[in-house]
This record gives structure tokens, sequence and C-alpha cells, in this order.
């Protein structure tokens, strides 16, 4: 049994890791400004913190011995959010000070490993302009030229981590995460993401969808299940460098639309394509790395994902209109 911190235990994966880390049988440390949303959570002990202030971290960490830290914490959201230069600042501010607080007191107290969740946001935009043909292949990432201010702060946040590792031999993992999605997320609160908001539009849905931008812009979505699995594999390995995890299937949002239409038994459903934030056109894991680093990749089975997630917010929208 490892004692473990989980920084973000609050929000949608980190509530998935601590339960999944607590079936493996180890002893765990939530910490997160809030608490999970939809359910309780899992871990042994759970502190109600502020990652932003460096006294809440130091007391968070001190003492506790942990042999592992899941660092998940940030300020994050679906491109509603990310890609609304109204939230830039506290994006990078809040971000930043989380990182640069928890990976200076790891190394002051001699945590031996600590796993960072960066993101696909950091590739650069003029990659990522082609629906079709992304490249997103870790190597690309420089010259960098992130098409948000959030990835630039997850750019930055690589460095440190991997400077710290470099100073203070300190093993830290770096994974570039591609569009998670599963049940327990935001689904209505503005951070949500593609799956889970047009899983909502579609249960609310009496005729047609509105899809922000022309619809053909490409995502590849995983599903949270491999995702929490490709945590593991990753922070017991010798992996020391940023690596993607995340599934290889493209799909485009329209698409994924109509899928969700299928699933819900609605297909008749039209769509709207509207004005609104789209970022970059093409976006898929290049998973060749991780193969060749584990042995392992995630599945392409975006509809089993689906069928879990869809009437799991189905059940929150029929919930909210009661």
């Amino acid at each position: 049994m490892k004692k473990i911190l989980v920084t973000g235990a609050g929000g949608f994966i980190g509530y998935h890791l601590v339960k999944n880390l607590k079936h493996q049988g180890h002893y765990v440390v939530g910490a997160d400004i809030k608490e999970p949303l939809y359910d309780q959570t899992h871990a042994d002990e759970f502190y109600l913190y502020d990652l932003r202030d460096p006294r809440r971290v130091e007391e968070l960490i001190s003492g506790k011995e942990f042999d592992e830290i899941y660092q998940l914490a940030a300020d994050m959201g679906g491109t509603g959010y990310i890609a609304i230069s109204d939230h830039d600042s506290a994006i990078m501010h809040n971000s930043a000070m989380i990182n640069l607080n928890m990976i200076h007191a790891a190394a002051q107290h001699l945590v031996p490993k600590i796993l960072y969740t960066s993101s696909a946001c950091v590739y650069p935009e003029r990659n990522q302009t082609d629906p079709d043909n992304p490249l997103c292949s870790e190597s690309s990432a420089y010259p960098a030229e992130p098409d948000t201010e959030y990835g630039w702060e997850k750019l930055f946040s690589e460095r440190l981590y991997l400077t710290y590792a470099k100073n203070y031999s300190i093993d830290a993992k770096v994974v570039r995460l591609h569009n998670v999605f599963g049940p327990q997320g935001s689904w209505n609160d503005g951070k949500e993401k593609a799956p889970a908001a047009l899983c909502r539009k579609v249960a609310e849905s009496n005729g047609s969808v509105d899809i922000w931008g022309p619809g053909n812009q490409t995502r590849s979505f995983l599903y949270i299940d491999e995702c929490v699995e490709g945590l593991n594999r990753i922070m017991h390995s010798n992996i020391n460098f940023p690596i993607n995890l995340g599934s290889e299937r493209m799909i485009s949002i329209n698409d994924l639309a109509r899928l969700i239409a299928q699933i819900a038994g609605k297909n008749t459903i039209e769509i709207n394509n509207v004005q609104g934030p789209v970022g970059v056109m093409g976006r898929s894991s290049h998973n060749e790395l991780l193969e060749k680093s584990l042995g392992w990749r995630p599945s392409e089975d975006l509809e089993y994902g689906l069928l879990k997630t869809y009437p799991w917010i189905k059940e929150q929208v029929d919930a909210s209109i009661q």
C-alpha cells in the first residue's frame, strides 16, 4: 500500500483517479478548492485547500511522506472557457501558482515521484489547421505556438516540472491529455467539453442542436477509464519526457453530435452550425511514443464511452427540470 496525494481531487479526472487508487488498496489523500460535484470523494482524507496559497501546499505535504503525487489541479475547461480571452489572466495565474507551489513543496519534502497532467493544448496552432491531418507528436511542440494562453501555461509548467526533476532528482512525469470524457464531469457550467456539451444538447433537444463553428473541426476523445489506466501505467514507468495520452480516432464535431443522437434514439435531430468558439481545426493524439514506451495504447471505442456517458448526463438533465 502506498500513500498517494491527488490534487484536483474534486474535479472530474481526479474523482475517478482517487476511486481507482482506493480500489487498488492505496491510502489516498485528496485536495482541491472544491469537493466532487456529483458524488462523495473516495479519498481517505480530503482537504478543501486553495493550492494557489503556498502555505496551504506546505501544510498539505509537510510531514506526510507521500510515495506519489498526481498533480491534476488547474483552472481549466472546454473551448467555451479557455478560448474566451476574458479568462486568460486567471487561467495563467491560477494554474501557474498551483504548479509552482506543488513542485517546489514536493522537492523540498523529498517526495520521490510526481505526475503532472499537461494538455494537448500545448501543440502549435500551425500544425492543427487541417481537420484531417493534425500533427500532435510529442516532438512537434517546439517551436512553440499554442492557440490559447491555457496552452502556454501548460507548456511553461511542463518545463517547470522537468527542471525540478533535473535539479532535485525527483521523478517527474508529464502527461499531455487529449479530451477526456465520461460520467461525473462538467456538463452545464460553462466548463464542459464537447462530448458532455453535446450529450446535454441532444438530451434537451426536440428537433435540433446548435454546434459552434463549421462542424468539420475534428477531435479525438479518451474515455475516463482508459485515462486513469494510462496515468497509472505512466506513473509506474521509466518515462521521463512529455508523453501523449489520448485516442487517435478522429471524429468531426458534427459527426460526434450525430453519434450521440443515434445513441439517444433521436436520429432525426438536425444540426445548426452557429458562430462560437472553435479552437484549432484538427487535433488527435499521436500514440507511437506511448506504445513504444509502455507496450500499450488506449482503445478507440468511442461508442463504449458515450454509452456510459450519455445516460448519466440525461439523468442530470431530467433532474434539473423536475
